[in-house]
C-alpha cells in the first residue's frame, strides 16, 4: 500500500477477515509502534509516509568486521562487548558466566513476582540510596560475610559496580590527584582514571595482596589520595588477601592518609569468608563495593556502595546529579532472590561448577604450552604466560572471531604483555582450545 493509503475500518476489517475486534486493534496498535502507521483521531488508520527508522537501519547496517589491526584498548574491547554475536565464535573477554550456568528458572520467577505484587510502586522514582527493603537485606547478607554496615547511613545501591565505581573516583578526586592501582587489575579502572586526569601509579599484586614494598615508597612519595584494590578473587590472578597483608594495608593507609576502595565484584567465588578491608577498617578509611552482575545476570545491573556517613552523604548527592536514582525493578527483584534464601544456593552452586572446570581448564592450557605462574585459589579466570606479545595473539584471534583479553589492558603503563586472561569456561569449548592452539604455534 502507498504512503497515505487509508486501511480499513477496524469493523469492516475484522468482518472481512473472520477474526475478532480486538485482535485488529492490537494489530493495528502494533504497527503504529513500529512506525509503518499513523493514527488520525476520528478519520482511522493510514499507511506512514516514511519507513520505520529501526527497519532501515536493519538493512542497511552491518556489525562491523574484527580485523588484525584493531588496537585491543578499553573502549575497543567495551565497544566488542556489547557487539552482536553473529561473527564471534568465542568471547573471553567480557567476564561473564556462560549463560547456560545461571539459573534463567530462578530469576524470571523473581521477575514475575515482582511484576505481580509491586503495582503501581514501580511508577515513581525510587528512593535515592535505592529500594529499602533491598538494603536492609544487604545488611544482613554483608553481616554474614564480616561486614556491619548500618543500612540508612552507610549502604546505598548503584546501578551496577561500574557506576558505583566512578561515583566514587568522580566525587573523591580532582584532575593532577594522585592514585594507587594494583597492577594487574580489572581494565576497566584505567579508562575511568584517564576520564579524570590523575596520576596513576601501579602497585605491583602479589599473591598475599599488594607488593607492601612498593606500596609504602608510592605513598610516602606522592601521598596519593586513594588506593584501588580487589582483594578477594583478585581479577585477573585468582588471588585473595591474606589477613597479614590486609593489616599492612591499612597501616600505610593510616600513616600516609589515603581511603581505600575495595572492589569486592568477585568475592561470592571465595571459598569461605574473604578477608576484607571494610571489616577491619569498619568503613573509616575503607569504601566497599559489589555487586551481582557476576552471579546473577549481566543486564541486572544492582551493585552497592558501602561508606561511613558522611561519605555515603555524598555519594547520594553526586547520584542525584548523575541520573537521579537507581532502577527499582531490578533492585526488587535482587531483593526477592536474596529475601527468599535461592541466592545463596545458586552460589554454591555456581563456585561448585567454576572450581571443577577451573581444575580442568589449568590442565588443558598447561598442555597447549601455556605457563602459570601461580594457579588461581578460586574464580572464573585464568592468568596465563603465553609466551609472545599476547595483544598481537589477541589481534589475530579477533579475524578468526575469538575475543581474548590480552595482558595489555590490565596495566597501569598499557605495556606489551605475555600474559593472557582466560575465562575457565574455555574448558568446554573444544572447537575454541583448537583454534587457540593453531595461534599459539604460529
Amino acid at each position: 500500500m502507498r504512503a497515505g493509503s487509508r486501511l480499513p475500518s477496524v469493523r469492516q476489517l475484522a468482518d472481512g477477515s473472520g477474526v475478532s475486534r480486538d485482535t485488529i486493534v492490537q494489530a493495528y496498535d502494533r504497527l503504529v509502534a513500529q512506525g509503518l502507521v499513523g493514527s488520525r483521531p476520528g478519520a482511522g488508520f493510514f499507511v506512514s509516509a516514511q519507513r520505520s527508522p529501526t527497519l532501515r537501519r536493519a538493512a542497511t547496517s552491518a556489525t562491523p568486521t574484527l580485523s588484525a589491526d584493531k588496537a585491543f584498548d578499553t573502549p575497543f574491547l567495551l565497544r566488542s562487548m556489547f557487539r552482536t554475536q553473529d561473527d564471534v565464535r568465542f568471547d573471553g573477554s567480557t567476564g561473564l558466566l556462560p549463560h547456560s550456568w545461571m539459573d534463567h528458572g530462578m530469576l524470571n520467577a523473581a521477575v514475575r513476582a515482582v511484576g505481580r505484587s509491586a503495582g503501581a510502586q514501580l511508577l515513581g522514582y525510587g528512593a535515592p540510596q535505592g529500594y529499602a527493603p533491598l538494603r536492609q537485606q544487604l545488611a544482613a547478607y554483608l553481616l554474614t560475610q564480616g561486614v556491619a554496615v548500618d543500612p540508612e547511613q552507610e549502604l546505598m545501591t548503584v546501578t551496577g559496580v561500574t557506576q558505583g565505581m566512578d561515583l566514587v573516583l568522580r566525587s573523591l578526586l580532582r584532575a593532577g590527584d594522585t592514585v594507587l592501582v594494583e597492577d594487574p587489575t580489572w581494565f576497566m579502572v584505567f579508562g575511568l582514571l584517564r576520564s579524570i586526569g590523575v596520576q596513576v601509579l601501579p602497585v605491583p599484586r602479589r599473591r598475599d595482596g599488594p607488593d607492601m614494598e612498593v606500596l609504602e615508597r608510592l605513598a610516602r612519595t606522592h601521598r596519593p589520595k586513594l588506593f584501588i584494590t580487589n582483594t578477594a578473587v583478585h581479577n585477573p590472578t585468582g588471588f585473595s588477601l591474606t589477613l597479614a597483608a590486609a593489616h599492612d594495608v591499612l597501616r600505610v593507609a593510616e600513616q600516609q592518609d589515603f581511603l581505600i576502595l575495595e572492589d569486592d565484584t568477585y568475592a561470592d567465588f571465595h571459598p569461605g569468608q574473604p578477608v576484607r578491608l571494610a571489616t577491619l577498617d569498619r568503613l573509616r578509611r575503607v569504601i566497599l563495593i559489589g555487586g551481582f552482575s557476576k552471579t546473577l545476570a549481566g543486564s541486572l545491573r544492582v551493585g552497592y556502595l558501602a561508606a561511613a556517613p558522611e561519605r555515603l552523604r555524598a555519594l547520594t548527592d553526586a547520584k542525584l546529579l548523575s541520573g537521579l536514582t537507581s532502577p527499582e525493578l531490578g533492585e526488587r527483584v535482587v531483593h526477592r532472590i536474596l529475601a527468599e534464601g535461592q541466592y545463596r544456593k545458586h552460589v554454591l552452586r555456581l563456585r561448585e561448577r567454576l572450581d571443577s572446570t577451573r581444575h580442568r581448564c589449568l590442565r588443558l592450557v598447561e598442555s597447549l604450552g601455556l605457563r602459570l605462574h601461580q594457579e588461581p585459589l578460586a574464580g572464573m579466570f585464568v592468568w596465563v604466560d603465553t609466551g609472545q606479545d599476547t595483544e598481537v595473539l589477541a589481534r589475530k584471534a579477533a579475524v578468526q572471531g575469538l575475543l581474548l583479553a590480552p595482558g595489555v589492558l590490565f596495566s597501569a603503563n598499557q605495556q606489551p604483555s605475555t600474559m593472557l586472561r582466560l575465562p575457565v569456561s574455555l574448558a568446554d569449548e573444544p572447537a575454541t582450545l583448537q583454534v587457540l592452539s593453531a595461534l599459539l604455534s604460529q
